[in-house]
């Protein structure tokens, strides 16, 4: 087993996780337990992790052949200080949730896994988006083990389109069904992860936007979550309560509202709209 350890003033396990941007992970009570902090169970494709603060450290355990992905996508290797400081310079709102979110990091997350799952993400509640996906796995996700334990991957889109449209019916995705499925079909024939990561923002967007049940929101969230296209601002209800009532914005069209938030915070983006989700919601699941 590998070992992570990764100064925590820029990495809270806790806050990273909860702020909407991933859907698989759990707390692990019996190892909270033992060491006195809480510890979470993370998942991502095929892997698994166990992810915890420790004092001033934050400490990630992974298989050692996953130790790259998981540095990787925990985002270690950039440095959050100068993203707090940008976001502290606006003063404000915008400050005070750098302040409260200090410690979160945008996750470098499989794309497939990442598109799949913010299709289920729309107009759902995240426990709901948690349980539904859960379900997914163990519907079709390969069996996998982790310092003795099972557990599920993430469904390749070759599983995925050997289940009919039934099947994502009954586990809860009602009209989303028909997306997933569509989706699962044509996805080795028209995604290529590769080619898409070369495409400016702008071709990104308008490729994802393409797929069928995709709008605004959920392209923003796979930009930015799957590809760390940090110049894009996913709205939804929270950020479109702060916009209103802390930012003083006056646009009812949530469209909108990511192209004038994206133009403001610019590269920036995303971070901040972490930090800003982050501390509108509050942790409430």
């Amino acid at each position: 087993m590998e070992k992570i350890v990764y100064e925590s003033e820029f990495f809270s396990v806790k806050d990273t996780l909860f702020c909407g941007q991933v859907f698989r992970f759990k707390l692990n009570p019996v190892l909270s337990k033992a060491r006195g902090a809480e510890s979470y169970d993370v998942f991502s494709a095929d892997k698994r992790c166990l992810a915890y603060n420790d004092g001033a450290k934050a400490v990630i355990e992974c298989e050692e052949k996953d130790a790259d992905y998981f540095y990787n996508y925990f985002d270690l290797r950039r440095d959050y200080s100068a993203i707090f400081k940008a976001a502290e310079s606006f003063g404000g709102v915008i400050k005070a949730a750098a302040e409260a979110g200090k410690g979160i990091r945008i996750l470098n997350q499989d794309v497939t896994e990442t598109l799949f799952s913010f299709i289920v993400s729309q107009n759902n509640n995240i426990p709901r988006i948690k349980a539904i996906i859960e379900k997914l796995c163990a519907g079709a996700g390969e069996e996998k083990e982790f310092s003795g334990e099972k557990y599920f991957a993430f469904p390749t889109p070759y599983a995925l389109s050997l289940r009919d449209e039934e099947f994502f019916k009954g586990i809860g995705l009602g009209y989303r069904a028909a997306y997933i499925k569509n989706l699962a079909d044509g996805f080795d024939k028209t995604i290529k992860a590769e080619e898409l990561k070369h495409l400016s923002d702008e071709e990104l967007r308008k490729y994802l936007l393409s797929i069928y049940g995709v709008g605004r929101k959920v392209a923003d969230c796979v930009s930015l979550f799957a590809f760390h296209r940090s110049g894009s601002f996913p709205v939804d209800t929270w950020i479109e309560k702060i916009y209103k009532e802390d930012l003083g914005g006056t646009l009812n069209d949530r469209e909108k509202v990511a192209c004038e938030l994206a133009e403001k915070f610019g590269e920036n983006s995303g971070y901040f709209q972490q930090y800003l989700f982050h501390y509108k919601r509050g942790l409430k699941d």
